[in-house]
């Protein structure tokens, strides 16, 4: 009997790991954290359940396909599918790290699906994209940190639909056993339209909030990929309102910068769920980030920066990419 039983018992360290939430749970706020303030009104959505909205969400479905848009409880989830815009969530929904403010599953994940490139690339046709996003979890079990899934997942839609842009937001792709810079090479390689890593929040948060990545390891990322290949579109991602502050924001802005990064979103944090995910530190005003914006293309020549309150890494993708890429061939 005993045998029998002993497989069933966990360890606290494997009942953390594999829990559904943001951070480890001894430093998780707990069912009895307070409730953040009400929003203010510039972060108010209104919920619009259309006919595109029910078709791509019936696409997704049918081939058992992740969108982040859902995964990530993104606010602008039903102006963006009524728009027939989406962000594909690769490489399964479990992700190996957990991060303070991100409501995708932490888990031990499955094996690849090899018809996922497939299946995303049916999508973009059946969906009649332009451009099509594709982000992903971590996926630190694999050798190459799936960078040769990516590789395939870009082929699949280049090949189904030459003319649609293609932007990957991709983790840093360390692999258990290929060199992270390898393994980004093998997804340039590949040519997307657009490379993206998020880098998050300021360096004083950083390893609090991003716990499983590193500062300096973001930017060095980004860093080879203009290496890699001068032309490339760079792109990354900042959030407001976790307990930085301006001054602090601006410094992160010019450090992605200084490694070559091209375009660059900001938004407001949402707190997912209170009892698992970082307190929202404070609302941002819409001024602030109209001043990050003017700071990012103005002084340090960013080609684009899109920043608001709502704004999320691919939020209005496209637009930021033709914007962009624009600028970039003056």
């Amino acid at each position: 009997m005993a045998d029998l039983i002993q497989p069933t018992i966990r360890t606290r360290e494997q009942v953390e790991r594999d829990l559904r939430r943001g951070v480890p749970m001894h430093l998780a706020p707990g069912e009895t954290a307070g409730r953040p303030t009400s929003k203010p009104e510039w972060l108010k959505v209104r919920v619009r359940y259309g006919e595109n909205f029910s078709e791509l969400r019936n696409i997704m479905r049918e081939r058992g396909l992740s969108t982040v848009c859902e995964q990530a409880a993104c606010p602008n989830i039903y102006e963006c599918w009524e728009a027939r815009e989406a962000t594909f969530l690769a490489c399964g929904d479990l992700c190996t790290r957990r991060c303070g403010f991100c409501d995708v599953m932490t888990a031990k994940p499955q094996a690849l699906d090899a018809d996922e490139p497939a299946k995303i690339a049916e999508a973009v046709t059946l969906m009649g994209l332009k451009f099509a996003v594709v982000t992903g979890v971590a996926r630190d079990d694999l050798d190459d940190g799936a960078a040769s899934h990516w590789a395939a997942i870009i082929q699949a839609i280049r090949a189904a639909q030459p003319d649609c842009g293609i932007e990957v937001l991709i983790p840093d792709l360390k692999g258990r056993k290929q060199s992270p810079r390898d393994s980004l090479a093998t997804v340039i390689a590949a040519q997307p339209d657009v490379l993206a890593h998020n880098l998050e929040t300021v360096e004083r948060l950083h390893p609090q909030i991003r716990p499983g990545f590193g500062y300096a390891q973001s930017l060095e990322l980004l860093r080879w990929a203009t290496e890699l290949h001068p032309t490339q579109v760079t792109k990354s991602n900042l959030i407001a309102g976790m307990g930085e502050t301006e001054q602090e924001m601006r410094a992160a802005m010019a450090d992605l910068r200084a490694v070559g990064c091209d375009v660059l979103t900001i938004g407001q944090y949402l707190q997912p769920s209170v009892s698992w995910h970082l307190p929202v530190h404070r609302w941002v005003h819409p001024d602030e980030f109209a001043r990050y914006k003017d700071f990012g293309e103005q002084e340090l020549g960013f080609a684009w920066v899109e920043s608001g309150p709502l704004v999320r890494s691919s939020y209005h993708a496209g637009k930021q990419y033709r914007s962009a890429a624009a600028r970039l061939a003056r």
